[in-house]
């Protein structure tokens, strides 16, 4: 083996596994604004999820729709066709929490229009010439999608491993579709990056959008968790703040991901070894669905109508 077959990405086999999207549904009528007794900044930093996915999963999957004619291994095809379904399902699921905030006196529409614009219109489709122009931005968002899913990853593995919310009192609704959810991106969390691999590979290109990517969701991030605690209607005044001060506090008292592991999670992503089943447990992920209220109905629910 060459010292340059030796430094590419080595997957774990055994982390692998067909995908499936599980059609789940909740039921938010008891879910209260904080869902996070007495905490209402912990609620809301994770709350943003419901801004920032819907939009951007569809976007996933309209860029996925346009790369398969370029997928030349059948096994990448399946994972990708599964990745597609799974990731429908968790925009549905997100987009459906809305309607209960804006029931309880906190309408998201002024941000959630800002994410349709940059996913839609900054990031969608260009007027560009057939060939190499058109390539190339197919391939950039490919290798963007592909450093989302890094974190997307990261915070699966943390949500199903945040004990501290078990133990404060966290809605259990809310629970399961976040660990529903992280579960599934644990399943899938090697696609985007075989995926980018398989049609470009570039390290140049990985860096760069890693480095687009990870701005843009910080900047998002606390822009969201902001906009969320100053129109939270039983917010006021110093109560009302959201800093990276907060964060990192929050993440000391295990209800939010460590400054430090958000840091440790750059350098592999970055490092050229990186294969994203070297992260996380595809069995601990499968676990979850197995007890998951809401895999376990749609299971039951898709072999009662088999």
């Amino acid at each position: 083996m060459s010292n340059t077959k030796a430094r590419l990405p080595q997957p774990v086999a055994s982390e692998h596994i067909p995908l499936k999207a599980r059609n789940v549904s909740f039921s938010w009528e008891k879910t209260p604004l904080h869902w996070l007794p007495g905490d209402p900044f912990t609620t809301h930093t994770i709350n943003v999820l419901h801004l920032l996915l819907p939009a951007g999963e569809r976007w996933f999957v309209h860029v996925y729709k346009q790369v398969l004619p370029l997928i030349h291994d059948e096994r990448l095809r399946a994972d990708v066709i599964g990745f597609i379904g799974q990731e429908a399902m968790h925009s549905q699921a997100h987009d459906e929490v809305l309607p209960h905030l804006r029931e309880q006196g906190l309408d998201p529409t002024p941000y959630t229009a800002q994410v349709d614009w940059l996913f839609e219109k900054l990031l969608g489709d260009r007027t560009l010439p057939p060939g190499r122009a058109r390539r190339w931005w197919l391939l950039e968002r490919v290798a963007m999608i592909a450093a989302i899913e890094h974190y997307t990853a990261f915070l699966g593995d943390w949500v199903l491993n945040a004990r501290e919310l078990d133990r404060r009192g966290a809605d259990p609704t809310m629970l399961d579709l976040l660990r529903w959810h992280g579960a599934e991106e644990v399943e899938h969390r090697s696609v985007a990056f075989d995926l980018f691999l398989h049609v470009d590979g570039c390290y140049r290109r990985r860096a760069r959008t890693w480095a687009t990517a990870f701005t843009a969701l910080v900047f998002l991030w606390q822009r969201g968790t902001r906009f969320f605690m100053e129109n939270d209607p039983t917010l006021d005044g110093k109560a009302a703040r959201a800093t990276f001060k907060d964060f990192h506090r929050s993440g000391r008292a295990g209800t939010l991901p460590t400054t430090g592991a958000m840091i440790r999670s750059i350098p592999r992503y970055l490092s050229r070894s990186y294969h994203p089943s070297q992260e996380g447990s595809t069995a601990q992920a499968v676990a979850y669905l197995a007890s998951s209220p809401a895999a376990t109905a749609a299971e039951a629910r898709a072999n009662g109508a088999a």
